[in-house]
């Protein structure tokens, strides 16, 4: 009530009729801090201009108040609200309606950038401890997305920043990781209790795009936290021109020099040193008092074997705890299986209370754009997004190949992949429909202010230009204003391309800062945008699924990304199990052999 009686009181008709709608409290903030943090600039100088000092000798002393005080209780009950009103009434009433927008404008930005900046360490899950300038996305990443409701518990927090202590005492180059790299020389030598320091050593899988590398560094990380050893990253795939540090004062990169180094390349499920094929071949013993080995190599990319998929057994973590070196090469998010693992299962509830944000807080800990791909993120952003009431990003994966017949009319060959795309963003009120029909377009479209903006990626661009004809040549249904950006179309993929995969994050990133998402099964490309923007995405309907009677799209029940190729055996078992019917982790919606968490 005392934001009303301020603006009936104390703002003209004119600007009352601009903001006594629904949102008018929320417009008599924005209001109250023009006239708390403006006033004595712009505005002071209309009140001298127009010689209202003399009338209002107030002006002086209340400007004052109300730039020293932080509520807004100044103009609601103080003396501007009761016998000086007439005062800031009549002000109101001489500034001109146009001047007053802009700050209105200037307040609201203002507000929700202040309310955000106090926020920049991600409720907790970031460590203050690094220099803004040398990663820019680190703490400027909230200002362009919306604050999320999800929080980091404290036991996650915590947990991180003993991680961070751990990686500065065992980081490259310290005495503990020089003493723990003995046992690659000198193999023979005996593995001691003081041996603190253990690794994991992410390899990523050589065929890999952006999406998967992404999904297989937050894997391997909560692995690592989970047995309490150290994660370092070969950076042979120009990592480091794609993301930043996320450790302060240290390095997550493997050395040049790392002895091991030249085999990364042979390293697979058939390498002597590869667990499954070493548990295949009974080369290492069940018994715990035999000395383990100095490394073993995990095989975890999509199409390891049953022996490979050992590694999510308790048994053979408990034998694997004792190895200083553990190499993975994987492609996969397969953190829900080790939700499924009873030695884990503890820790993880308590990391994760919410389990379906266990992507969404590893993934804004970890991946953070380097400078240069910042900048593609951040001026495209500005350019085309930036202004827009509301912002929808659709990522297409094509599937032109699988030969699927057209289903729309003789008029409009849409191939099914853009009949879906364009009956799911209709019927879910995410774009509205056109109106082809050239005599009626102007008779019938509703006069609407809203603008959208619509992000497509793709490798290709015939569905970008598709809807950017439809919108440009044909009026919205809603009236409301439609424009159609797409930041690239590399054509096919292109693995172990520097340019190729800084195109591809900042497409991921921009996907992510989005209000509402639709994106294609299967891909990872969009589970980690919907990961990082905390977005339950519209999900396509898969191309293989009956075409005629199922929905063109469905709405994501969490915003985890799917595991593809969970282990189908159950840990000593012979039989088939459906690792997907557990409280929280369940079949994902595009693949119904892939599972996810809940």
């Amino acid at each position: 009530m005392k934001h009303r009686y301020f603006i009936k009181h104390v703002v003209s008709v004119p600007v009352l009729d601009m903001i006594m709608n629904e949102e008018s409290i929320e417009h008599a903030q924005k209001l109250i801090w023009v006239f708390r943090h403006a006033l004595s600039g712009v505005f002071l100088a209309l009140i001298l201009r127009h010689g209202f000092a003399a009338k209002c000798p107030f002006s002086s002393s209340v400007l004052e108040e109300i730039m020293k005080t932080k509520k807004s209780t100044v103009l609601l009950g103080g003396r501007a609200a009761t016998e000086d009103t007439s005062c800031l009434l009549l002000i109101a009433q001489r500034i001109p309606l146009l001047i007053l927008i802009p700050f209105l404008r200037f307040a609201d930005s203002h507000a929700h950038t202040s309310d955000k900046l106090k926020d920049k360490l991600l409720g907790g899950l970031l460590s203050p401890g690094f220099h803004e300038s040398s990663c820019l996305s680190r703490y400027g990443s909230i200002l362009y997305r919306k604050l999320s409701p999800h929080k980091p518990s404290p036991y996650l927090i915590s947990k991180l920043r003993n991680y961070e202590s751990l990686h500065k005492q065992c980081g490259t180059n310290t005495e503990s990781y020089n003493a723990t790299l003995n046992h690659l020389y000198r193999p023979s030598h005996d593995i001691s209790d003081n041996d603190t320091c253990k690794y994991v050593v992410l390899l990523f899988y050589g065929h890999s795009g952006v999406g998967n590398r992404m999904l297989s560094l937050v894997s391997s990380f909560l692995f690592a936290v989970l047995t309490n050893r150290l994660l370092l990253i070969d950076q042979g795939d120009d990592v480091a021109a794609l993301l930043c540090e996320p450790f302060p004062d240290t390095t997550w990169a493997i050395p040049l020099d790392f002895p091991l180094r030249n085999q990364f390349g042979r390293f697979d499920s058939n390498h002597p040193h590869c667990y499954g094929n070493m548990m295949k071949n009974k080369t290492v013993e069940l018994s715990m008092d035999d000395s383990p080995p100095p490394f073993v190599f995990l095989n975890l990319v999509h199409d390891y074997n049953e022996h490979d998929k050992r590694f999510f057994c308790d048994r053979d973590e408990n034998i694997m705890k004792e190895v200083p070196w553990l190499l993975i090469r994987s492609n996969q998010y397969f953190i829900p299986s080790l939700f499924l693992m009873p030695l884990f299962e503890k820790e993880l509830s308590k990391l994760f209370p919410e389990k379906e944000t266990v992507f969404h807080h590893l993934g804004r800990y970890l991946v953070h754009p380097s400078n240069q791909v910042w900048g593609l993120i951040t001026r495209y952003y500005e350019t085309y997004l930036a202004e827009s009431d509301e912002r929808i990003g659709i990522q297409i994966r094509d599937f032109s190949s699988t030969g699927l017949p057209f289903q729309s009319s003789k008029e409009l060959p849409f191939t099914y992949m853009m009949d879906r795309i364009l009956n799911c963003s209709a019927q879910e009120n995410l774009l509205p429909r056109v109106i082809t029909n050239a005599q009626n377009s102007v008779l019938n479209a509703t006069r609407n202010t809203k603008t959208k903006s619509v992000l497509v990626t793709s490798l290709s661009s015939w569905y970008f230009e598709k809807l950017r004809n439809m919108y440009r040549d044909n009026p919205a249904i809603t009236g409301e204003s439609i424009t159609v950006f797409q930041p690239s179309h590399e054509e096919s993929q292109q693995s172990n391309n520097a340019q190729h995969d800084m195109k591809a994050l900042a497409e991921i990133y921009l996907l992510s800062l989005m209000d509402e998402l639709i994106t294609s099964p299967w891909s990872t490309f969009g589970y980690v945008a919907q990961g990082l923007g905390g977005l339950r995405p519209w999900i396509l309907s898969n191309p293989l699924r009956e075409m005629d009677s199922d929905l063109p799209c469905r709405r994501a029940t969490s915003m985890e990304p799917c595991f593809h190729y969970p282990p189908s055996y159950g840990c000593g078992a012979k039989t088939g199990i459906d690792t997907g019917a557990r409280e929280y982790v369940r079949h994902c919606e595009d693949i119904n052999w892939g599972i996810k968490l809940f």
